[in-house]
């Protein structure tokens, strides 16, 4: 259980959290489980889906729901299937962040913030998503709320307390207090906090029909909660659920469809960066598909509001190297992210606490992101999770610089090939399973894959071929 240190120092917590993480780690036993069973419920059109990340404060100088509205069609266009809303609700003032605070400071969860619209206003979202084949999914912050959230007066004991005061947020692998300063803990030992939670997160799903949640810090809420709470929201409609956690795999079975890929990211950026070579993509590929359990799968990004904001750019974090590796994640397993603004190519960390509009220009990569994404629609091997096929390496004579690789799913194959470093490489394809005649995605093309063929890539080129 969660927070059962309400009234003890901190030197308790750190046991107490020991205590926690030993439970969880007993529930993970099968987690290398073959079938489905045991695999939450998942909606049928997750299989191929892709997602899009939206930041309602900087996507329109207006900054509301209408101008995300209008702007649903050429997500539509462009391939997107999954709309991911950050958090739409009020912002605590309390210990605020910058000028206009962080939308992760929340002070209720059942009501808009006032700046982005009305109720009618984001049901006409949902509502407009949905003709158009878009599902809507909200940002929820499960693990604190603000310091003026509605629950602090009504409802104090439903906070942790340290020495009998609230507290900050308790990192659960160190047991020590966060810097995040604006919120407030909240303790799942309490039944009724659990059930106000629960409460909640199915208000958003009767009232306004959105279709899942991109969970917050998930793994610093414990398990069982998301055990309790998956079959409330399921009872409604199927819902998706995405973690922003990866060291959780017991989470795949009890709630989620999908958790975030950092360790896959971090690779990336390595490689980027020249500190790692491509070959290590392998040894990665092959822990994740040990450690979780054989339906799993993962969103794959390059870019997403934390990493922008607090680590770099797209061309700060990947240079010259950012297009290779946004077509290695929209290739491999998983399941691609666009962060809004990269089809105008961003080049800005947008402000977090403060209003800093995307420049949106014209679309320059609009057409990049719909070849990629429509793949994805198009092409059964890309699929997500089982309904996909698993990406099978492609040796060459040059495995620390080119990456190569083939997915299959009855008919259906692709091929993908990429230069990994800032230097020409010229490399033999070896093994099989690849050879035949493809059509190159970016060019229209038609490519014949031959066995022992050599291959010359520019650096950071990538090809892309289907059959």
């Amino acid at each position: 259980m969660k927070k059962s240190y309400l009234t003890v120092l901190i030197s308790t917590l750190l046991l107490t959290t020991a205590c926690r993480n030993t439970q969880t780690d007993q529930t993970e036993a099968s987690d290398t489980d073959t079938t489905m069973k045991g695999a939450p419920p998942a909606p049928d059109w997750a299989k191929n889906a892709t997602i899009y990340e939206v930041n309602t404060r900087q996507f329109s100088r207006d900054g509301n729901f209408k101008a995300v509205e209008a702007q649903l069609p050429r997500l539509k266009e462009m391939g997107v299937d999954i709309v991911w809303l950050m958090p739409i609700y009020p912002i605590s003032q309390k210990n605020r962040k910058g000028t206009l605070g962080s939308p992760y400071a929340i002070t209720d969860y059942k009501t808009l913030n006032p700046d982005y619209g009305t109720l009618a206003d984001f049901k006409s979202l949902v509502n407009r998503a949905h003709a158009l084949g878009l599902r809507i999914i909200l940002d929820w912050v499960p693990n604190h709320t603000g310091w003026d959230h509605i629950w602090i007066k009504q409802h104090p004991d439903w906070y942790t307390k340290i020495n009998g005061k609230m507290t900050v947020p308790i990192d659960p692998k160190s047991g020590k207090p966060t810097d995040w300063a604006d919120v407030a803990d909240l303790n799942y030992d309490n039944p009724d906090m659990r059930r106000g939670m629960i409460d909640a997160m199915q208000y958003w799903v009767k009232e306004c029909g959105i279709d899942g949640y991109r969970c917050d810090v998930a793994g610093f809420v414990p398990n069982d909660f998301w055990a309790e709470v998956r079959p409330q929201l399921d009872k409604i409609k199927t819902v998706f659920m995405l973690s922003e956690w990866e060291d959780e795999p017991a989470q795949f079975k009890n709630c989620f469809n999908m958790n975030y890929g950092w360790s896959m990211h971090n690779m990336m950026k390595a490689i980027a960066k020249g500190s790692h070579t491509a070959d290590k993509i392998d040894s990665l590929r092959e822990a994740n598909q040990k450690r979780f359990p054989a339906w799993y799968y993962q969103m794959l990004f390059t870019q997403n509001h934390d990493e922008n904001t607090h680590n770099g750019t797209l061309i700060e974090s990947f240079g010259p190297a950012a297009d290779a590796f946004i077509v290695l994640s929209s290739t491999l397993e998983g399941m691609p992210l666009v962060y809004n603004g990269m089809e105008s190519n961003l080049n800005k960390r947008l402000a977090f606490f403060e209003k800093d509009t995307i420049v949106w220009g014209n679309y320059a990569k609009s057409d990049f992101f719909k070849a990629l994404l429509t793949l994805k629609h198009r092409n059964r091997a890309l699929w997500n999770g089982m309904a996909g096929g698993k990406a099978v390496k492609i040796p060459t004579d040059h495995d620390d610089k080119v990456y190569a690789f083939s997915r299959q799913r009855d008919a259906d194959r692709i091929i993908v090939l990429l230069n990994l470093s800032d230097k020409p490489q010229t490399a033999r394809l070896t093994g099989d399973g690849y050879t035949g005649t493809y059509t190159d995605v970016f060019s229209h093309q038609p490519v014949e894959m031959k066995p022992e063929m050599i291959v010359t890539l520019k650096p950071w080129e990538y090809r892309v071929m289907t059959n």
